[in-house]
């Protein structure tokens, strides 16, 4: 009888810590609520003088609202903390001159601004909520199909509601409009490479002394390890039981919640 297969191993931890990227959703707040220990954890990483900043999927809030709410939580943060997809695709696009048709949830309009002149010879696609109509999928759609360029803010496959359950975000829509074109978005936000070293170019920090926290084992985690930092999965969120050996390396550590992170995080500071 043949040995089962082993379990791949995780990711070894760096041996010295100084920067921190958070996920926010599931892992600092849930609704309206911060996590329990959420807000004295992230004090005391920074007290301890470790870079930080939080790196979100969320494109159905704007950054306003996102610093507000950190801030009304209990935890002091800038517009310059926080790193969103919107944020950077705005750059990209004004980088290329482009006029994009954004398929994005109306509060987000905000971080773009007015389009461009002249036709449409882009798509920015994020998760639109109730406005992913028909109408607004196939525009894109027909853009995309036509060569305009085909920007996806992010591709997590569900966040956890306010209801509790899961619902479905933005990844679902970006593959239906990879499958109806035949074209590969051009993706912003977690697990994009680029998107981690923007991050850690503004903390100054290399990816062998980072670490990323997330509850999302592929969009955090295994974007973070593919990144070269280590990552930490919290059972929080949308967390699954089990979700940690659905990755090939496994996190560099599965812990209960921020709490737990943050701990595990000064012991190698």
């Amino acid at each position: 009888m043949s040995e089962p297969a082993s379990k791949p191993a995780p990711k070894p931890a760096p041996s010295k810590i100084s920067g921190v990227l958070l996920d926010l959703s599931g892992v600092v707040f849930e609704g309206d609520a911060a996590l329990d220990g959420a807000a004295a954890s992230i004090g005391t990483l920074r007290a301890r003088g470790l870079a930080l900043r939080f790196i979100t999927n969320t494109t159905s809030k704007p950054l306003r609202t996102l610093v507000e709410k950190l801030n009304g939580l209990g935890i002091p943060a800038s517009p310059g903390d926080v790193v969103t997809p919107a944020t950077a695709a705005r750059a990209l696009v004004r980088e290329r001159g482009l006029s994009p048709l954004l398929v994005v949830h109306p509060d987000l309009l905000e971080d773009f601004g007015p389009p461009g002149p002249g036709p449409r010879d882009a798509v920015v696609l994020g998760d639109a909520g109730r406005a992913f109509s028909y109408e607004a999928l196939n525009q894109a759609f027909r853009l995309v199909d036509g060569g305009a360029d085909f920007i996806a803010l992010a591709r997590n496959r569900h966040f956890k509601d306010a209801d509790g359950a899961l619902s479905l975000d933005a990844g679902p829509f970006v593959a239906a409009l990879e499958y109806a074109s035949r074209r590969q978005a051009h993706l912003i936000g977690k697990p994009a490479a680029s998107f981690y070293a923007a991050a850690l170019a503004d903390l100054a920090v290399p990816a062998e002394g980072a670490v990323m926290v997330g509850d999302d084992v592929e969009s955090d985690v295994e974007g973070a390890l593919a990144a070269g930092m280590a990552g930490i999965l919290v059972r929080t969120g949308k967390y699954r039981e089990g979700d940690e050996a659905r990755i090939d390396p496994r996190p560099t550590a599965t812990l209960a919640d921020l709490r737990e992170a943050a701990d595990w995080i000064l012991a190698r500071a």
